[in-house]
């Protein structure tokens, strides 16, 4: 395999703060990476290094020849009135079939290809950036952070893009499901060094903590030998009859070194606010209609959350969501029914863009100690600073002067410091990184109160939520089922549409025949580029048959059901099989071994 791109003893500083410190690390062709690492450590720095926006300090970026890299904008490259089929063609210089049949594979089709490229969500912006990614024909990406905002069904769609391209990836991202899904390796930038680990995630996750704890007890161990070392030399050092036997203990003792800590950083340990937990509906929406008075959004709304739930609202950008919990909590009017509150209910809110009106004059610790509950110690105010990343100096920061990340993670520490029994939460984990996601959703699951909540994070939303509320075509429903048979549901939808795609392309390729006139059957051998793209796709398709069957079967309780579901198992382990030899065949006519 080829090294598309070999970083070298890279060094980067700005002022005091080190990001990159003789920093090793390769790119090979064909393997997606997943770029993890603590806000601020410098991930999007080195994005911009390796696209040529920046220079190292010392050491050298070596790019292979053939390197092509594509990078996901985070700005908007569209011209006024432009619509999403000029946009294409325009940017990628790709005639008009192409770029209709990329887009397609983003479900962008009709209306969406034809019409301007202003009028669309961010998510399904989005996906015309990543279609015109396509059309360039990158053979490494970099994308940062490409899920933020994005909606769960743009999400898989962009995971079955990735799970199904032939490049190489980089991506930064704090969305653990996500990573899990696109990257077989991982790549942590940690106090300037990069660390390469040939697994997921998850796997380096626990593999640090694993590390650290080996680590830990080892210099335990070492310790405790070196304070009896010292013991016995001290005592032995003045006698004649020890001395020699001392010395020797002495050179022993010198032999004995400590492993090196590296210091985590702050890491989160965020404590949810401490009330007593209440029963019976906490919310109760009555015939409810959301929206504007320009715009109805959703109506005949029926739906009770009870107290010490922590339901998730779900549903595709646009759907509704926000426009839902700004109603519960009575920022935005209901054109009609009613939203009602059990007695005794305290609301506390995070609402997404709640960060711009913080106080700007005010320090950290004087906006914390005004939001915190009555009585509350300066010493748990200081805490909960702490866990959100205001320690030292930081805690002192005029919010004027503070990052819209930093500002994000001070609302939600004042949220903390309250005693409200209810947590209305608006995508609460986009600028935490993943430490802190995980932090705090181990907080929400500790909370005896409710907790109503969006998120487009995966991981946080099935780790967190009890019930699932979604907004769909006007309504506003209980869905019946966990978030994960939710996801099952949603990746189904968007399967059979690639399905249908597929079918539609297979259907217009097709030859013509004309009338009364006999063609013989001929063989059709593909292109074996093509032909491995499909059983690429499929063999993805049989993997994520394979892992929601397993699920099912660790649920199964009757017999006759696991055993119908072992025997659906070994029939698709049959056909995996077969499709991977069928991969490797395909790999050794392409020469790819």
């Amino acid at each position: 395999m080829a090294v598309l791109l070999q970083i070298n003893q890279a060094c980067k500083s700005y002022g005091e703060q080190v990001l990159l410190n003789s920093a090793d690390a390769s790119i090979t062709d064909l393997y997606k990476v997943g770029f993890i690492g603590r806000n601020g450590a410098g991930k999007s720095t080195l994005l911009r290094i390796l696209l040529g926006e920046e220079e190292l300090d010392s050491g050298e970026i070596i790019r292979h020849p053939s390197l092509r890299i594509g990078y996901l904008r985070q700005h908007d490259p569209f011209l006024p009135g432009e619509t999403v089929s000029e946009f294409l063609r325009r940017d990628s210089d790709q005639p008009d079939w192409k770029c209709g049949e990329v887009a397609g594979e983003f479900e962008l089709k009709g209306p969406y290809l034809d019409g301007p490229v202003a009028k669309l969500s961010g998510g399904w912006q989005t996906r015309v950036k990543l279609a015109a990614l396509l059309l360039h024909e990158p053979n490494l990406l970099l994308l940062d952070e490409p899920t933020n905002f994005l909606d769960l069904r743009t999400q898989i769609l962009l995971e079955h893009f990735l799970q199904n391209h032939r490049a190489a990836c980089l991506i930064v991202s704090h969305d653990r499901a996500f990573l899990g899904s696109t990257c077989e390796h991982t790549l942590d930038l940690n106090h300037g060094k990069l660390v390469s680990f040939p697994g997921k995630v998850d796997a380096y996750l626990v593999f640090q903590a694993e590390k650290r704890l080996h680590d830990e007890r080892s210099n335990e161990t070492v310790l405790a030998k070196m304070r009896h070392l010292e013991e016995f030399i001290a005592k032995n050092r003045a006698r004649a009859s020890t001395a020699t036997l001392a010395k020797s203990k002495s050179k022993q003792l010198e032999r004995l070194e400590l492993t090196r800590l590296e210091n985590a950083g702050p890491i989160a340990r965020i404590r949810a606010p401490r009330i007593t937990p209440r029963k019976g509906p906490a919310v109760r929406c009555k015939d409810l209609g959301i929206g504007y008075p320009e715009r109805l959004v959703a109506s005949g709304v029926d739906v009770e959350i009870e107290h010490g739930a922590r339901a998730a609202i779900v549903g595709d950008n646009g759907q509704g969501k926000t426009t839902f919990l700004r109603t519960l909590v009575d920022s935005l009017k209901p054109l009609a029914g009613e939203v009602r509150w059990g007695h005794g209910c305290q609301i506390g809110v995070y609402a997404q863009h709640a960060y711009t009106s913080l106080p700007e004059k005010q320090t950290v610790l004087e906006y914390l100690h005004q939001k915190a509950a009555r009585g509350k110690k300066d010493q748990e105010i200081l805490e909960i600073a702490g866990t959100f990343l205001f320690r030292g100096g930081n805690a002192e920061k005029t919010i004027a002067v503070l990052s819209g990340g930093e500002r994000a993670r001070l609302c939600l520490a004042g949220l903390m410091l309250s005693e409200n029994n209810i947590l209305i939460l608006d995508e609460p984990g986009n600028h935490l990184d993943v430490d802190t996601v995980e932090s705090l959703a181990e907080a929400l699951v500790e909370y005896q109160g409710t907790v109503i909540f969006t998120s487009h994070d995966r991981h946080f939303t099935n780790r967190v939520a009890t019930c699932i509320v979604e907004v769909r075509d006007g309504r506003v429903v209980n869905y019946s089922g966990n978030y994960e048979s939710y996801v099952y549901k949603v990746n189904q939808e968007i399967e059979a549409g690639e399905r249908e795609l597929a079918k539609e392309k297979s259907l217009s390729k097709a030859p013509k025949q004309k009338e009364k006139e006999v063609i013989a059957p001929v063989k059709v051998v593909l292109d074996p580029e093509v032909e491995i793209k499909v059983v690429e796709k499929t063999i993805a398709q049989l993997d994520s048959q394979k892992r929601h069957l397993n699920k099912q079967l660790e649920k199964c309780d009757d017999v006759d059901e696991m055993e119908r579901v072992e025997k659906e198992l070994a029939a698709l382990e049959i056909k995996l099989s077969e499709e991977q030899d069928r991969w490797a065949h395909i790999q050794e006519q392409l020469g790819g071994w």
